[in-house]
């Protein structure tokens, strides 16, 4: 079985993906930053992990790692003249300079496996384009030419890919989704007629960690009920 680390695998699609990860009896490492979590799984460990510390310490990982997914994020939708420099200098610390830090981190242990797979997230903003979501765009969209780059000078060694979803029910779009009517309206704009749901994104993670995407790397792949590509 795979050695998996989750960054941020305490929530949303993150926890997800570890529970499933884990159920299939591979060996998963996962963080939690605000709120500690229980594995209750025997081959779940979670760990505590502030990716904008220096020196993080990793030695409690083994010495090959065969999958990294970078899973911090944050939705941040306001006008762009009332967005600060700080505010887009922020979002970009944690979603891009966290993920180069963890995968400079983990590289060496990453070499060393013989399916090595990183995985990072983007959003449906960054190659469609909404009003109000320039602050969370700036950063995925780097997060999606940072995964282009890394694929070409990683390979064949380490394949890199990117999921951009639409909206996800997790506790990050909440406010989003905190009524049926707000959950009916956004599931209409969506050609599949439904919100995203953490199984969705999680169950495309598995696959680009596994044997079976062997044959992929450097693409962004929209999991997104059809929003990027349909007019319905």
């Amino acid at each position: 079985m795979s050695t998996i680390f989750i960054v941020g695998g305490s929530t949303g699609i993150g926890k997800q993906l570890s529970n499933q990860l884990a159920q299939a009896e591979h060996n998963v490492y996962a963080t939690y930053f605000k709120h500690e979590i229980p594995s209750g799984k025997s081959n779940l460990l979670y760990t505590y992990l502030n990716v904008l510390d220096e020196n993080n310490n990793f030695d409690f990982l083994p010495e090959t790692v065969d999958g990294l997914v970078y899973c911090p994020g944050s939705i941040n939708l306001r006008p762009f003249e009332r967005i600060k420099p700080v505010d887009f200098l922020s979002d970009f610390n944690l979603q891009v300079v966290g993920a180069i830090k963890v995968i400079q981190a983990l590289l060496p242990r990453m070499k060393k496996s013989p399916n090595a797979s990183i995985v990072v997230f983007s959003t449906v903003a960054v190659q469609t384009g909404f009003s109000f979501h320039s602050q969370v765009s700036v950063s995925k969209g780097a997060l999606e030419g940072m995964t282009k780059a890394l694929a070409a000078e990683f390979a064949p060694i380490v394949r890199v890919n990117c999921i951009a979803p639409s909206l996800t029910d997790t506790p990050l779009s909440s406010s989003m989704l905190n009524s049926d009517q707000k959950i009916q309206a956004n599931a209409q704009r969506h050609p599949l007629k439904r919100i995203g749901t953490t199984e969705d994104a999680a169950n495309m993670a598995e696959f680009l960690l596994s044997v079976k995407s062997s044959w992929i790397t450097g693409q962004t792949f929209h999991v997104d009920g059809g929003m990027s590509t349909l007019k319905v």
